[in-house]
């Protein structure tokens, strides 16, 4: 099994739509038996509450359910259980890197390192994209989870 948690600051936005998303894609493909998929923010200002409802009712339109989902922050021990750690942006790397123990530095990275597009490296902060940023967050973390997909699990030809 593969583990892949995915990681902004409060866990509300970003990374549960990350997370929502990489999970459609999984049973899509239906490799949700050989991929778990997670999320948690950096910190605990929303520990058990649900995303926002603007990120769920964005996912809601693409046919995302995000409402099961709540809030955790990371602890030390997902540096361990997870394969992949995926930030949603260089700001919280840096802190997952600060708390990650130095031979386990390797599982952090970056999500949008795995999107074909633009070479982007932070999905943005949905709160300051005006109307468009929770589906800008979509858009950006729909293709880089595509991409991540195909980098655990290539397809054969």
């Amino acid at each position: 099994m593969i583990r892949v948690l995915f990681v902004c600051l409060g866990n509300i936005c970003r990374s549960p739509t990350a997370e929502g998303v990489f999970r459609r894609l999984l049973d899509e493909q239906r490799l949700a038996d050989r991929i778990a998929v997670d999320s948690a923010g950096t910190h605990a200002y929303h520990v058990g509450e649900p995303p926002d409802t603007r990120s769920q009712a964005a996912a809601r339109r693409r046919g995302i359910e995000l409402g099961a989902q709540r809030a955790r922050q990371v602890v030390t021990e997902d540096f361990t259980i997870f394969d992949h750690i995926l930030a949603m942006d260089r700001d919280n790397l840096a802190r997952l890197e600060g708390d990650c123990p130095d031979d386990l530095r390797h599982k952090l990275g970056l999500l949008l390192d795995y999107s074909p597009d633009d070479g982007q490296q932070d999905v943005p902060d949905p709160y300051y994209g005006g109307g468009r940023g929770f589906d800008e967050v979509l858009d950006l973390v729909t293709s880089a989870g595509q991409g991540l997909l195909e980098t655990l699990v290539p397809r054969r030809r």
